[in-house]
């Protein structure tokens, strides 16, 4: 699953050819991609992500979405944990209140091509646009095993967004704030950390304490910071907290340096091209290999039904 790095790479790889560029035609190949949009005036609690459609309801979602994004102006892309979303307005001036959200799940892809440019395989939804400086563009949404999806969210209003923030797809709305957002609280994070009696590896995965943070960069960051990701939260010190939240800060800036995480042809960014911070992996995926801080052979237990990966010596149970 692609975690906050991937996802930002996609962000600042879309920025420059999306940002005030128009959307000037949308074909939806694969209705099962638009999982998470609901259509205009529909109930809520009617459908949603994991909800099996019919043909007649899948082609009435599909033309919803088609309909409602052509003609659309794309804002800057926006980013919060794992989610990615562009905030379109339908022009006048007014502010945008609703977003392009982008879910990437197990294999999705934003893809910039040209107009000339052959189909990308697995091409769920395309779209055509048109920008002032870089014409027009295609964006592919791409999905071999169509977990991700894209959709047409409200956005939050910015008071519910929290103090400062700008406003959230309400499908993102729930999530905390990743640690690379300029608003991350981080005593907030070492006192909520601190509360919870659940091993510190299941908290970092949990998307309301901080968002982002899934398993390759929740075992890099406790590695660093020499923490055994069963410790129990509740042993953790404050000083402690705060220093594995600049662990996973430094994991993050490092994989972000480097393109992000890429084990096969699934996680690339919108040019088509995998990031190498795989190589710089520590701990995670290394089950059986020597650390590289001690020599002692890397371990890998289950946490939660997830794998980890820790070095016995340097990460000990305390």
């Amino acid at each position: 699953m692609p975690e906050l790095p991937e996802v930002e790479v996609v962000r600042a790889g879309l920025a420059p050819a999306v940002t005030g560029a128009r959307v000037t035609a949308v074909e939806v190949v694969d209705a099962r991609s638009l999982k998470r949009h609901l259509p205009e005036g529909a109930d809520r609690g009617s459908g949603g992500h994991g909800v099996t459609l019919s043909p007649e309801a899948a082609a009435a979602r599909g033309a919803d979405f088609e309909r409602r994004l052509t003609g659309a102006l794309l804002a800057a892309p926006e980013r919060r944990g794992k989610f990615l979303w562009i905030p379109v307005a339908s022009g006048g001036g007014a502010a945008p209140r609703e977003a392009l959200l982008a879910h990437l799940g197990m294999s999705g892809q934003l893809l910039l091509r040209s107009l000339e440019a052959p189909d990308d395989r697995h091409v769920r939804i395309r779209l055509w646009t048109e920008h002032a400086r870089h014409g027009e563009l295609r964006i592919d949404f791409a999905d071999q095993r169509r977990f991700g999806s894209l959709a047409l969210d409200p956005l939050v209003p910015e008071h519910e967004a929290g103090p400062g923030g700008t406003p959230v797809p309400s499908q993102a709305s729930h999530i905390a704030r990743d640690p690379l957002d300029p608003l991350f609280d981080d005593g907030a994070f070492a006192t909520s950390l601190r509360t919870r009696r659940t091993a510190v590896k299941r908290a970092l995965l949990d998307q309301t304490l901080v968002s982002g943070v899934g398993n390759i960069y929740a075992d890099e960051a406790l590695w660093r910071a020499r923490v055994h990701p069963e410790t129990v939260c509740a042993r953790i010190g404050a000083g402690r907290a705060l220093e594995l939240l600049a662990a996973l800060r430094a994991v993050f800036a490092q994989a972000l340096a480097e393109g992000g995480t890429s084990f096969d042809a699934q996680y690339v960014n919108v040019n088509g091209q995998a990031g190498y911070f795989a190589h710089s992996l520590n701990a995670y995926g290394r089950t059986g290999e020597p650390c590289p801080r001690c020599g002692t052979e890397i371990r890998r237990i289950v946490i939660g039904g997830r794998s980890s990966h820790f070095c016995p010596r340097c990460q000990r149970r305390r």
